[in-house]
């Protein structure tokens, strides 16, 4: 009970942050109370769905550490704006030198950053599969994400494991950051908060556990925003992907490529 009420409050101020952004991107009252009516009515979806039906998904978005970690990285980014102010400065692109490559006789062209992106996550999708399923350390981490008690037990040293896995988490956001900013040169204090938010929509999208999964939620991730900015609306592009998420939860609570997982009380 305490999960789901934890939950319904995130839920809460994240429509009160859409309203906030509604209201001070100069859009009428009108629209922020559709925006907020209908993040409301998802709430309610979701209550009434059952949110004992998602296990893992919801236990590690109301969890401890994610919540420090949503918390800190805020903190770190008002630090920044205190450090290095608010005003945008250029970022050289890492994949700089190389040319666009033009299909269909030019009608299509991807840029080198798009085409070192896709490469660079196939890359690291295959290598951390690798790592998970043959290692000692990966192994380590399966035993703690499925039952961390058990995993003690049997001599899993699991403040290492964590620690483990959230260095590894880092260096991957460090490479990602790199090949955003060389996407958008422009980077800001501000610049990793929205993507990072949706990483984890991606991650949940995909499958909370599941390295293809999130690969795979980060593509559909891509395209359905990028279908709404072209047929729908830029402005409401957002809403859209975290409303698809919704739909998604509901109709396969465990994500596209998610396990459903029992979970011992």
């Amino acid at each position: 009970m305490k999960a789901k009420k934890y939950l319904l409050f995130f839920l809460l101020g994240y429509c009160i942050y859409i309203a906030i952004e509604v209201t001070y991107r100069g859009y009428s009252f009108r629209l922020m109370g559709i925006a907020g009516g209908l993040s409301l009515a998802g709430i309610g979806m979701l209550e009434d769905a059952g949110l004992r039906c998602f296990p893992l998904a919801f236990q590690m978005m109301v969890s401890a550490v994610l919540i420090t970690a949503i918390g800190v990285s805020y903190l770190l980014q008002q630090v920044a704006q205190l450090a290095w102010t608010s005003n945008p400065k250029s970022f050289i692109s890492v994949v700089s030198g190389l040319k666009p490559i033009s299909l269909f006789g030019g009608q299509l062209t991807i840029s080198a950053e798009t085409v070192v992106t896709i490469i660079a996550c196939i890359v690291i999708m295959v290598v951390l599969i690798w790592f998970v399923n043959n290692t000692p350390a990966g192994h380590a981490m399966l035993a703690v994400s499925e039952d961390r008690g058990a995993a003690q037990l049997m001599g899993v040293n699991v403040n290492a494991t964590i620690s483990l896995t959230f260095a590894i988490g880092s260096a991957l956001a460090a490479v990602a950051g790199a090949l955003l900013c060389s996407s958008y040169p422009t980077l800001q204090p501000t610049t990793g908060a929205m993507p990072g938010i949706k990483a984890f929509v991606a991650a949940v999208f995909g499958g909370i556990g599941s390295i293809p999964g999130a690969f795979l939620g980060g593509i559909l991730l891509g395209i359905i925003e990028n279908l709404s900015k072209a047929y729908i609306s830029t402005q409401l592009s957002d809403a859209i992907v975290f409303l698809v998420l919704v739909v998604v939860l509901i109709v396969k609570p465990t994500g596209l490529l998610g396990k459903k997982v029992n979970v011992k009380v």
